[in-house]
């Protein structure tokens, strides 16, 4: 049952003869989709299997987006835990491409969790540049530091902090920002039941405000000539056309983008007009659920006027990153010569984070003053005069990176590496370090004695059953 304020809001909102078929919409199953990774160099041959497995059909306005037969379940196959896809709903997939990315960019996803846009990000920039990743609530920010680390994504700062903090420290600092902006969820009213439970109009206007207030702080760390998008997962006006009018009205330097000028629409996309003031109107674009295959989505382009100067240095208050110890560096190059010879971290910095070793490009700001879960790429442990790999360094390689690479054959073997049982060591295999591959895919680590190899599969990652 929708709520019945939502259905008499929408029924005076639309054209009568359309709104019973987008009633009839929400009656209907939701589509299911997921979204390539394409840092994941072991992909291009494992394609044809993934769609013959999973009935694959192409998401028409993401080039690496795809329904999946719903009688599957995708995010229980080892190649999940693998990070080559992630599962997300096709109408979020929609607003990335309008951020106009490009490599070396400086990218804010401010309301990033669980990380779909941000690894979506992250996939188009092929880990150049710097994406900040936030998310406010803590225990979602863990979520989203999870997904960043089972996509292996390298560029990447994980914050926690509320806009206003952000926007203290970093100024005009960022080349495109995404505002996902926490809203009313009418969208997803058909694919997730609770978002109808916690409806109210009292809960729009809230949301409402909440949004003028993200994207304000927004705006102050957006540079001159730089692109932010807008999007939400609802129908509201006042959350969607209304928060971009009322942002531009406050906002004399930033204006509306049409979108269908940036790029070529979805023919099942709609724009709507928004106005940009002194009479004027612009367009966002929305996506309904009885047009599309995928649930509602709205998303608007402003750009800020002006041009940022060329070689402009960009500093952050979060300070700069600072080297770790000699002793440390030594520890790791030991360990990477010895087990991962074939990785090579190029054009950034080896960094500690308490007893923890990261590896940054030079984008990367410090962490001084921020709440941190993942500052770049977490390399590993220092454990008193020795180096423990990480599970996000296993996944940011390829299998051919390690001296010792574990293969894994069938599928069933790999369930078992992931609900934390040992595996049994090829004839003839060193003891030590061995990552475990399954298709050609990192899946972890693993530790030889010659007979068994101990699983270092993370306890808090192992699945229950397969």
């Amino acid at each position: 049952m929708l709520p019945e304020e939502f259905v008499n809001r929408m029924k005076d909102s639309m054209d009568p003869e359309e709104f019973p078929i987008f009633l009839r919409s929400f009656e209907e199953e939701a589509y299911k989709s997921l979204r390539i990774n394409g840092l994941k160099k072991t992909l291009n041959p494992l394609l044809p299997e993934l769609e013959t497995a999973f009935s694959l059909e192409r998401v028409p306005w993401c080039e690496k987006g795809y329904y999946y037969d719903r009688k599957t379940d995708p995010g229980k196959h080892p190649l999940h835990e693998a990070g080559l896809y992630y599962i997300q709903e096709a109408s979020a997939m929609a607003p990335v491409p309008w951020l106009d990315l490009k490599k070396g960019l400086k990218v804010l996803d401010l309301c990033s969790a669980p990380g779909g846009k941000s690894t979506y990000i992250a996939d188009v920039m092929e880990n150049t540049g710097l994406l900040v990743a936030n998310e406010p609530v803590k225990n979602r920010a863990k979520i989203l530091s999870l997904n960043i680390e089972r996509m292996g994504i390298m560029n990447t700062l994980v914050t926690s902090e509320m806009p206003d903090k952000l926007s203290e420290l970093f100024g005009a600092f960022f080349d495109r920002i995404l505002v996902d902006a926490p809203c009313s969820g009418e969208g997803m009213f058909r694919k997730e039941g609770p978002a109808k439970e916690e409806w109210s109009p009292e809960n729009v206007k809230m949301c409402a405000e909440r949004q003028d207030k993200i994207l304000a702080e927004a705006a102050k760390m957006l540079v001159p000539g730089g692109i932010m998008v807008y999007s939400t997962c609802t129908f509201s006006k006042e959350e969607d056309e209304g928060s971009i009018e009322r942002f531009l009205a406050e906002n004399k330097d930033f204006s509306l983008m049409d979108p269908s000028e940036i790029r070529p629409l979805d023919e099942s996309w709609t724009k709507t007009a928004v106005s940009t003031g002194s009479g004027s109107t612009g367009y966002a674009v929305r996506i309904w659920p009885h047009r599309s295959k995928g649930e509602g989505h709205f998303f608007a382009v402003l750009k800020r006027e002006g041009i940022s100067p060329e070689g402009m240095r960009r500093i952050s208050g979060s300070g700069s990153l600072k080297s770790a110890s000699n002793a440390n560096i030594k520890l790791f190059e030991d360990f990477r010569k010895s087990f991962i010879p074939g990785l090579a971290l190029k054009d950034g910095i080896i960094h500690s984070f308490g007893d923890q070793l990261y590896f940054s490009n030079e984008d990367m700001p410090g962490t001084d003053h921020l709440k941190v879960l993942r500052p770049g790429l977490h390399l590993g442990t220092i454990k008193k005069d020795r180096f423990e790999p990480s599970h996000a360094l296993a996944l940011f390689m390829s299998a051919d990176m390690a001296a010792v690479n574990h293969s894994i054959e069938s599928r069933e073997e790999a369930l078992k590496y992931l609900k934390g049982e040992s595996l049994q060591a090829d004839p003839g295999l060193n003891n030590g370090w061995c990552l475990i591959s399954y298709m050609g895919c990192s899946l972890g680590w693993g530790k030889s004695d010659g007979r068994i190899i101990k699983n270092h599969y993370p306890k808090g990652l192992r699945i229950q059953a397969g």
